[in-house]
């Protein structure tokens, strides 16, 4: 039950909030301003300090089993732990400086009311009040220290940000932005696209990727080690390991795979020039896959141990009459020129130089030309979420470039916007109230959050956060 006196600090506006105040401490305090300091704390708040006991006894508190904070030490979880105790400091000091307080009477108010605490005629029952107390191992001082610390952070909201009613025009201009119909004439850039590719083309391709097209031919022998070849059993055991262990040290110190054949009479496969292919068997796809390691390499199987050695990489290009490395090339040239395009026209939205007539020329075909009337901002069927929002940011005979649910790409221009002002209609206005006030104490928290910036000055002892770590390590 006393998860119901801290409800408020789990709402979306505390959380935002502490969330707020947080962020320059994460990402500036505890960035390049790791600063060594006193042995005794941890952090500084101005002149108010953050010991190692603290810090200590927050985590304790937060029940974190050491096992958990080890684990994520390279995550920064003490990092993050300490993040939330200087944004608590950082609201109690901000609530001591702007001289807010509650009154005994109005505590007593709220514990008297509150619905736990009330028996069936709706009265305060001592008994339901030390019943919880004893439920929870509190006793009443800790129990009002905690419900007046929430008390004064939400009168700390309301004083920054309490109060706000959004005037219409904001409320309405939320409602356009969102109800508005977008009518837009659009086509498929396939239609753009310049599919063929010239011989001359091709060859200034390779001439100027030569080096990137080479592909890797490779030399190489290798064996399937079982217990068979080794010991003369099937099954696997303490000394066909103790085999395969002297194989890995004569790895280590160099030996090649030519020696280790002889003096454990394996029979090698030897393949000469090759290169993998889609009809590659599975083992040889994973020798030519680690081509760059290790020149010989010994790999556990389950069922085997896999000995191979590389003993010469060539890197060829491609014969022209090889179709496949060609088509290769021409899908390449093609992919640039879709690039290219689409830089081009990117650039040429942005510098507003794109007109009808050019609009009209790049669909080759008027009938290329289709048209669509968006509903809403929310309204995805055709085209993709983050178009849509593109789309709806934009105003009439503008360009854009958008994308559909499978990533086909378009030239669109808006031809008409259509709306209709916020409705008489009390649920209506409300819910868009609502959004409006929430943008506007999204800014005032914004600027609040600069204000902190300048006031309060955080420093972070580096070494003593690092003794931590390695405690917990």
């Amino acid at each position: 039950m006393i998860n119901k006196f801290r409800a408020f600090s789990k709402t979306k506006l505390a959380a935002f909030f502490v969330f707020l105040i947080a962020i320059p401490f994460v990402f500036w305090g505890m960035g390049g301003a790791f600063r060594s300091g006193n042995t005794n704390n941890i952090a500084k708040i101005n002149n108010k300090t953050v010991s190692t006991e603290d810090f200590i006894d927050h985590i304790n508190q937060l029940g974190i089993k050491p096992y958990i904070i080890k684990k994520n030490l390279e995550n920064k979880i003490l990092e993050n732990i300490l993040s939330e105790i200087v944004s608590e400091r950082l609201v109690d000091m901000e609530i001591n400086d702007i001289e807010i307080s509650i009154s005994e009477k109005i505590l007593a108010d709220k514990i008297k009311s509150n619905e736990n605490f009330l028996d069936d005629n709706n009265n305060f029952s001592r008994v339901k009040y030390e019943k919880f107390l004893l439920e929870n191992n509190l006793t009443a001082p800790d129990f009002e220290t905690r419900l007046i610390k929430e008390e004064l952070k939400k009168k700390l909201f309301n004083y920054i940000g309490g109060g706000i009613k959004s005037p219409y025009f904001l409320n309405n201009k939320i409602y356009i932005n969102e109800k508005k119909k977008i009518e837009i004439d659009y086509f498929d850039l396939n239609h753009a696209y310049n599919n063929d590719v010239s011989s001359s083309e091709i060859n200034e391709y390779i001439n100027d990727n030569e080096e990137v097209l080479k592909e890797d031919y490779i030399d190489f022998s290798y064996t399937k080690i079982t217990p068979k070849d080794l010991v003369e059993i099937e099954e696997f055991n303490q000394e066909f390991f103790n085999k395969i262990d002297e194989i890995d040290n004569s790895i280590v110190i160099g030996t090649n795979i030519n020696e280790i054949k002889k003096k454990y009479n394996l029979d090698l496969v030897s393949i000469n020039n090759y290169k993998v292919n889609i009809e590659s068997e599975e083992i040889l796809k994973e020798i030519y896959s680690k081509r760059n390691e290790s020149n010989i390499q010994l790999i556990d199987k389950n069922d085997y141990f896999l000995l191979f050695e590389i003993t010469k990489i060539d890197k060829i290009l491609p014969n022209k009459t090889d179709h496949k490395f060609i088509d290769k090339i021409k899908d390449n040239i093609f992919i640039k020129k879709k690039y290219d395009l689409h830089q081009e026209l990117f650039k040429k939205i942005q510098e507003k130089k794109l007109d009808n007539n050019e609009f009209a020329k790049i669909s080759q075909n008027q009938k290329n030309i289709e048209n669509i009337t968006i509903n809403q901002i929310t309204d995805n069927d055709k085209f993709d979420a983050d178009s849509v929002k593109l789309i709806y940011s934009l105003t009439k005979e503008s360009f854009s470039l958008i994308t559909d649910k499978e990533n086909k790409i378009y030239l669109a221009k808006i031809k008409n916007i259509y709306y209709d002002d916020l409705p008489k209609n009390d649920r209506i206005t409300r819910e868009y109230l609502k959004k409006s006030n929430t943008n506007v104490v999204s800014d005032i928290y914004s600027s609040y959050n600069l204000s902190l910036n300048t006031k309060y000055k955080v420093k972070i002892f580096q070494t003593t956060l690092d003794r931590v770590k390695n405690y917990f390590r």
